[in-house]
């Protein structure tokens, strides 16, 4: 086994060791220290899935709901400051940028009270609306970011030869743009989901407990002593967002090479 081949077993190492554990703490029963595997095995935490997977799925779908919305708001955010940022030169630039991406490193609790106040004067509080568009306000920097770079990997005399040949607007966003930000669009949209679905705070104050989530419903048994159910609500928590990564990758790989 060569150099390159370690390395990767190494990361795949790294990555399926902390499953194979979650695995083995959802199946467990007695686990006294110090032995390397359980005493004894169960399956309660099927049982429990079998019993509750309305109350599971519902929150799951209500997380993936939300996420989604939250990813495609943050595109509409950011593609044409993402043009432009890309593209002008101008004093004050690094400023506007850094204003720009202020959400992401604010503090969340500084940057959700005020906002908070605001959603319940619009009526936006305890809705699934309200629960992404918060979500999309303090992500979309991830967005911004990865279009800003996908942006310059498209020269701007391309756009000009559209524009000259009469393309309009929405021809050379879905004819030229789309397709060759696809590879920008994924990976900020990938971020843009993983930090809507993992949030637990801005989700339990803008949605009030009236708005589901998987994160809300996982929380109690974290800090609970039964980790057998723990481990397998967030053995499910992390298998979805692979699961549609690795449906996104293939879907994204099939039309780039179509498109492209």
């Amino acid at each position: 086994m060569n150099r390159d081949q370690l390395k990767v077993a190494g990361l795949w190492f790294l990555f399926l060791f902390p499953l194979v554990v979650l695995v083995i703490y959802s199946f467990a029963g007695r686990w006294t220290f110090p032995s390397l595997i359980p005493d004894t095995m169960n399956f309660r935490t099927l049982t429990y899935f079998k019993a509750n997977g309305y109350k599971i799925l519902t929150h799951l779908g209500s997380s993936f709901l939300y996420s989604i919305v939250a990813v495609v708001l943050s595109v509409c955010y950011s593609l044409v400051p993402a043009q432009f940022l890309s593209r002008a030169d101008f004093k004050g630039k690094k400023l506007v940028e850094s204003l720009l991406l202020a959400p992401a490193v604010l503090p969340v609790m500084t940057f959700s009270v005020g906002i908070h106040i605001i959603f319940i004067r619009l009526g936006l509080a305890d809705t699934h609306f309200g629960v992404a568009l918060i979500l999309s306000v303090y992500s979309y920097p991830y967005m911004l970011r990865a279009l800003i770079s996908g942006y310059k990997t498209i020269h701007p005399d391309t756009l000009v030869c559209a524009r000259n040949l009469g393309a309009g607007f929405w021809q050379i966003l879905w004819g030229i743009e789309i397709p060759m930000l696809l590879p920008a669009l994924t990976a900020g949209a990938s971020i843009v989901f993983l930090v809507a679905f993992s949030d637990y705070f801005l989700v339990f104050l803008i949605g009030g407990g009236s708005v589901p989530s998987y994160s809300g419903y996982l929380f109690p048994f974290l800090n609970s002593s039964d980790w057998s159910l723990a481990s397998g609500l967030t053995l499910l928590f992390i298998l979805l967002p692979v699961f549609l990564f690795v449906v996104l990758d293939l879907t994204v790989n099939r039309l780039y090479r179509k498109w492209i």
